[in-house]
């Protein structure tokens, strides 16, 4: 099961999908969503759906999203010298990028560059890693050139594919690392848990509309369109978590659910109904609150898009940049959502 996971986030990770640039990504999930035999819907926002119907027909609808796009770069400004300066897409800071190549998804055609902070020799490199200010993409060339590729104000960035793992690191229940799992490791879970149900051929309790969403890193757009089209009675996230200071989490393979983010104190019941999941396959979930942090489903309930709202996820370090987590929390995840769809209401 894990390994099936990650071999979905892999394919998912290898293409680039800043936030309203997730046709891509979404062609490769409905791609796999079509071979297992669903009929995947995709709305004009570009959110990709699957629908499936419930045991108990009359019960409230309820979505279960994980978000396509990633954090990335922006193109600001074209330099006389073909230079770029750029600034972020979602929670992006240059340090947790770093020097190195990048992929410019132009009009016309991809351009890698070299995102650079400039000489540590007394130059700005030292205050670089905190601020954008002086951050510039070398693409050794003109504007000219540029133009003819498609790049300009607006052309967003991603960090090169070839660069962005996954890496498995130790022996027994590895390790894993990536740039980043945010959010393509959700969407694997969900993709495994679709693949499982088309041969296992079990129905949910509820109705239930498993979502892709579109532009989670700026503020939940495609969420809390598909929320306010749908209007379902419950929303939940299935994402990964940071671990900011002093909160008590662990990359020990143990799923986590969020009882606060900084948006809104996630449903008390519903929560409790993922921890009696947990307890039917024998694990346990980390709580958390975090006050740095949103998700769709926070997101979506803010907006008035949802009447319950809950988070399930992994643990990672290094949130928003190289991240790593622990192997077995993939399938642990993925097993906590199975239980909790199968379970009587």
């Amino acid at each position: 099961m894990n390994d099936a996971i990650l071999a979905h986030f892999a394919d998912l990770l290898a293409v680039p999908s800043p936030s309203s640039r997730e046709s891509a990504v979404a062609a490769v999930i409905e791609a796999k969503l079509s071979g297992w035999g669903y009929k995947p819907e995709q709305d004009s926002a570009g959110n990709v759906i699957v629908r499936m119907p419930g045991l108990k027909s009359d019960a409230g609808l309820q979505i279960l999203a994980s978000h396509m796009d990633e954090i990335g770069i922006v193109v600001q400004r074209i330099n006389p010298d073909g230079s770029l300066a750029v600034g972020r897409s979602g929670g992006l800071h240059p340090f947790k990028i770093g020097e190195g190549p990048v992929e410019l998804l132009g009009d016309n055609e991809m351009v890698t560059g070299i995102l650079s902070m400039g000489s540590t020799h007394g130059g700005f490199a030292d205050k670089a890693g905190q601020s954008w200010d002086g951050v510039t993409v070398i693409t050794g060339l003109t504007p000219e050139q540029l133009a003819g590729k498609g790049v300009r104000p607006g052309t967003q960035g991603v960090k090169a594919r070839a660069h962005c793992g996954p890496i498995v690191l130790g022996g027994e229940d590895p390790l894993v690392a990536a740039w980043t799992f945010d959010d393509c490791l959700g969407c694997a879970i969900q993709l495994h848990l679709l693949e499982r149900r088309a041969i296992e051929g079990w129905q949910p309790q509820r109705p239930t509309l498993f979502a892709f969403t579109i532009s989670e890193e700026i503020g939940g757009m495609g969420a809390k369109l598909l929320a306010h089209r749908e209007k379902p009675e419950i929303f939940i996230a299935v994402d990964g978590s940071p671990i900011p200071p002093g909160t008590p989490l662990a990359i020990d393979g143990r799923p986590c659910i969020w009882a606060k983010d900084s948006l809104c104190q996630y449903d008390y019941a519903l929560l409790q109904e993922l921890q009696a999941a947990a307890g039917q396959i024998d694990t346990e979930l980390q709580i958390a609150t975090i006050t740095g942090a949103g998700s769709d489903a926070s997101l979506v309930f803010q907006s008035g898009g949802a009447e319950r709202v809950a988070w399930i996820g992994h643990v990672r370090e290094n949130s928003h940049g190289y991240e790593v987590t622990r192997l077995s929390g993939f399938g642990q995840v993925l097993r906590v959502l199975e239980a909790y769809l199968q379970k009587p209401i």
